[in-house]
C-alpha cells in the first residue's frame, strides 16, 4: 500500500484535491470532526499521513511514506535525501527580505554589515547573505518575525510572503526576494527505484492532474 504524507494547514485542501483528481480520495482529512492522523483512501489502495509541513520530508526520507507534498521553502531550509518529483503549482509564495517601510533601504545589499536579521528560515537567510558577501547576525524566531523590526530587535527579517498584507499592516515592506516557493510532490528515492509500476503510475497521474487539457 502506498503511503502519502500530507501537510496540515494551507497546503492540505489543494493537496487532497490533487490526489482526488489522480484517483485517491483523502477527503476525510478535511472533515473538521476527523481526529485520525492516518486515513485510508476510499478505494483502499493508499493511505495518507497528516503531519506538520516541516515533517513531511522527514517521513518520506525515513521511508514511512513513499510520497509527500511539502512547500519548496521547507526543502530549502531542511535539505533531506528525498526526490523532488513534481512542482504542483499551488501554495505559491516568496521568501523575501523585509524592513520597516520608513527604513530607507531599497534592497538587501543596502543593509549595514553585521546588522541583525530575524527569521524562521536561518539556513536560507545565511546562504542568501553569504552570496551578497554581507555579514549579518541571524536571530532565529519561530513566529511573528515581523516584530523584529517593529521592536528594534532586528533591522530586517527573512520570511515567506504571500499577499504582503501582513507586512503592510505592520509597517513593513519587502525589498528583496530569495526564491519563489510552491508545493512539491516528493518521493523516497529507494521506493521509487524498487517500484514495480504503481508508485510511478500515481506520480504520473498527480502530475497530469495539474496539466492544462490538451488541444483537439
Amino acid at each position: 500500500m502506498i503511503t502519502v504524507a500530507l501537510a496540515k494547514g494551507a497546503l492540505l485542501k489543494d493537496s487532497v484535491r490533487r490526489f482526488a483528481a489522480a484517483g485517491l480520495d483523502f477527503s476525510a482529512l478535511l472533515d473538521a470532526d476527523n481526529r485520525q492522523l492516518r486515513v485510508p483512501s476510499t478505494c483502499g489502495r493508499a493511505r495518507a499521513l497528516l503531519v506538520r509541513n516541516a515533517d513531511v520530508a522527514v517521513y518520506v526520507a525515513y521511508g514511512q511514506a513513499q510520497l509527500g507534498v511539502v512547500g519548496y521553502d521547507v526543502l530549502k531550509e531542511h535539505p533531506l535525501p528525498v526526490a523532488q518529483l513534481v512542482d504542483l503549482g499551488f501554495g505559491g509564495c516568496r521568501m523575501a527580505v523585509a524592513v520597516k517601510a520608513t527604513s530607507g533601504y531599497s534592497r538587501a545589499a543596502d543593509l549595514p554589515p553585521h546588522c541583525r536579521v530575524a527569521s524562521k528560515f536561518t539556513r536560507c537567510a545565511e546562504a542568501f547573505f553569504a552570496d551578497l558577501d554581507l555579514p549579518v547576525e541571524l536571530i532565529h524566531l519561530t513566529g511573528s518575525v515581523e516584530l523584529g523590526p517593529i521592536t528594534g530587535m532586528s533591522e530586517a527579517i527573512v520570511d515567506l510572503v504571500a499577499t504582503g498584507r501582513t507586512l503592510q499592516e505592520n509597517g513593513l515592506v519587502a525589498i528583496d526576494e530569495l526564491f519563489h516557493s510552491t508545493a512539491r510532490l516528493i518521493g523516497h528515492p529507494l521506493a521509487l527505484r524498487l517500484d514495480a509500476g504503481p508508485l510511478q503510475a500515481l506520480v504520473d497521474r498527480v502530475a497530469a492532474a495539474g496539466s492544462p487539457p490538451s488541444g483537439p
